[in-house]
This record gives structure tokens, C-alpha cells and sequence, in this order.
């Protein structure tokens, strides 16, 4: 029982924390076998499509900070989508 009501007030707890984060709607376009996966790991992990790519956001972003800008000099590291 005591367990039980652990488990709520914690689930109460995320569910306002949530509630008070910024919540922005945005209109993002995959291409269609991109989107198909992550929707196929959104089933698989019966979580949501934002959920998943914000995940995948999360892991990525150390590595998006190496890509150069599109400024930057042109001697610096190369653009990895250019590498052949």
C-alpha cells in the first residue's frame, strides 16, 4: 500500500513538472522512411514521436556542436555531410 502511494505522488510530481515546462508547438518535416522509423520506435517504446526525437536530440547535440557553421572558416573542421 505504501508503495502504491509512493508511486502516485511521484507520478503527481512528474506530471507537474511537466505541466509547468515550456511546451511549444512546432512543425517539423522528415523525410517519409525517417519518419516511418521513428515511428516504429515510438510503438516499440510506446512513447511518443516528440519523445523520440527528443531523445535523439539529446544524444546528437555533442556531436552537432562539431559541425561547422556555415561561416566559419574554411579551413576548419569539415562538414561531415560533405566527407565522401
Amino acid at each position: 500500500m505504501r508503495e502504491n502511494i509512493l508511486a502516485v505522488l511521484e507520478r503527481d510530481r512528474l506530471s507537474l513538472e511537466m505541466a509547468n515546462a515550456d511546451k511549444r508547438k512546432q512543425s517539423l518535416y522528415f523525410p517519409e522512411d525517417m519518419l516511418k522509423e521513428i515511428q516504429h520506435e515510438a510503438q516499440r517504446l510506446d512513447r511518443s514521436l516528440s519523445w523520440i526525437v527528443q531523445q535523439g536530440w539529446k544524444l546528437a547535440r555533442e556531436r552537432m556542436k562539431a559541425f561547422p557553421a556555415s561561416n566559419d572558416d574554411p579551413d576548419s573542421i569539415p562538414d561531415p555531410r560533405e566527407e565522401a
